[in-house]
């Protein structure tokens, strides 16, 4: 992997995707506002979990009536598809999924400053930065979960509620960073949600003064370099991050430099960036739970001041009693129980794309499982949708053979045999679909909406296929099922022992690992 393989955004670029419309004139006063509030958001969320936290300490502060002034809104969900929310747990409580976005804007001369590349000056923000926060229903655990900015995704049509503009589904894949662009963070909510099949309760935003002013606030975030690092080429790409070997506390500019430092990172890619924002959140919740100087009242109002008025948040956090009782649900997790990780990824040329050990970890999410291997439980019986199916004989099921390994050629005949046995339990509609050989490991049924998931789950039932492996994909436009390679003979499937150890476990970070540190590309050391 080279230093361009997850490109730098160039100027006026959109990270590599297909260009989406911007918004004209004309849409009403709120539309430019959402716009405004839009260009205003900061790239890098990962500061938004400490802000929020530093609650734990100055509640009083942040009951203060003017601070509720500063927060911006917009709205949560703008796509047609609504996840449903978790079943509550024995004692009743939830968890909640808080998505952090961040954007490129460069729409004030202060955000200018800071993010640079004059040339994108006020135009259409990207989200270049998201995070999925996922707090545990006990409160005992943690999972923060970033997705490049480079991600093929498929965006889904966006509406904007108060003047039913719309923006259409994107035209294939494109990079998940266009979907800010798409009505505003409602959409990219709508993306995530797409993707993941995860409820998402909330989503939060930064600007860039917003970072600086609140690591200033803080007195600095303690992070490591392994080596000398200056971020800049000979060619001016880099942040501009100059840091001697070992642990320096960064605040202002430089703590911004830092979370935005991709040249200079281990393979320079968007991937090493993502690493080295995880630390730097790692260690400001360390900062605010431990740092003594926080116990300040000046400080802590100072604090307060600036993060209300850095964040854009969804209506269920609009104001500073709502975000005082988030902060009180994130206090009660301890840093040892905090996992941060990126979304298991291939390249795609100089894109990237979820693997399937990506829809293993949404699915650990989905189901509230932790991420680090503690206090896991005995499976729960697995839940049928609300969704009822149709009579079988009214369910239309197309199966395709995904025999085929690496090592392996597809077994002959799988469609038929499998498209046989559904018709034998009464799916007189299933189909075989000779024509497609894949290759998929285990057997899986996709649906594409939500009216069909009961469909797929009968479907599955029937076969003794578990309902785990019954997923939402836009890439079919009916009930498919795909016979894997774990089906290669025989006419009873054999459902594979249920894993749930999260994937590329050795990549992720735990946030009270204070001895984490980021190795430099010796090409910018000095």
């Amino acid at each position: 992997m080279t230093q361009s393989s997850v490109r730098e955004a160039a100027p006026g670029a959109a990270g590599g995707g297909a260009q989406v419309a911007d918004g004209g004139e004309g849409r009403g006063g709120r539309r430019r506002a959402r716009q405004a509030r839009g260009r205003r958001a900061m790239k890098w969320s990962a500061t938004v979990l400490a802000a929020v936290i530093v609650g734990t300490a100055g509640a009083g502060y942040l009951y203060y009536r003017h601070l509720n002034g500063n927060i911006k809104h917009d709205d949560l969900n703008l796509g047609d598809n609504k996840v449903a929310k978790p079943t509550p747990n024995a004692a009743g409580q939830t968890p909640l999924n808080i998505l952090l976005i961040g954007s490129d804007a460069r729409d004030s001369k202060e955000n200018q400053k800071l993010g640079g590349a004059r040339e994108t000056f006020g135009t259409p923000a990207r989200a270049d930065v998201q995070m999925l926060l996922h707090l545990s229903a006990d409160r005992t655990n943690m999972s923060v979960i970033s997705m490049p900015r480079d991600t093929l995704v498929q965006i889904p049509k966006c509406t904007d509620p108060d003047d039913d503009e719309e923006y259409p589904a994107s035209n294939g894949r494109v990079t998940t960073n266009l979907s800010l662009r798409n009505g505003g963070p409602g959409c990219t909510v709508a993306t995530w949600q797409e993707l993941t099949g995860i409820h998402i309760d909330h989503f939060i935003m930064v600007d860039f003064a917003g970072v600086v002013s609140m690591a200033d606030a803080i007195g600095g975030v303690p992070v490591c370099v392994d080596a000398n690092i200056h971020s800049r080429d000979s060619e001016g790409h880099g942040s501009g991050l100059k840091l001697e070997k070992g642990t320096h506390p960064v605040k202002g500019e430089q703590a911004l430099q830092w979370l935005r430092t991709r040249y200079g990172f281990e393979d320079g890619s968007d991937l090493a960036r993502a690493k080295a924002q995880h630390m730097y959140m790692s260690s400001m919740v360390r900062q605010l739970r431990e740092n003594a100087t926080l116990s300040s009242p000046l400080k802590l109002r100072r604090l307060a001041e600036e993060a209300t008025d850095a964040l854009t948040v969804d209506p269920g956090l609009d104001d500073v009693k709502k975000l005082f009782d988030l902060s009180n649900e994130l206090r009660k997790v301890d840093p040892k129980r905090i996992t941060m990780t990126t979304m298991p990824n291939r390249y795609v040329g100089v894109h990237v794309e979820p693997t399937e050990d990506a829809e293993q970890l949404f699915r650990l999410v989905r189901e509230d499982i932790s991420l680090d291997g503690k206090g896991r439980k005995k499976a729960a019986e697995e839940k049928l949708s609300d969704d009822p199916a149709a009579p079988d004989g009214e369910i239309s099921v197309q199966v395709q053979n995904g025999t085929s390994t690496d090592a392996l050629g597809a077994a002959q005949g799988r469609a038929s045999t499998v498209t046989g046995l559904l018709q034998e339990e009464g799916f007189t509609q299933a189909v075989a679909d000779r024509s497609t050989i894949l290759g998929e490991d285990r057997t899986i049924v996709r649906y594409p909406s939500a009216e069909l998931e009961g469909d797929a789950q009968r479907v599955a039932k029937s076969l003794g296929i578990p309902l785990s492996a019954v997923k939402r994909s836009t890439a079919v436009t009916g009930v498919t099922l795909v016979v894997g390679a774990d089906w290669r003979e025989g006419t009873a499937y054999k459902a594979p022992k249920k894993d749930d150890r999260m994937p590329d476990a050795d990549k992720a970070l735990n946030a009270a690992d204070d001895g984490a540190c980021m190795h430099v590309n010796p090409a910018f050391s000095f």
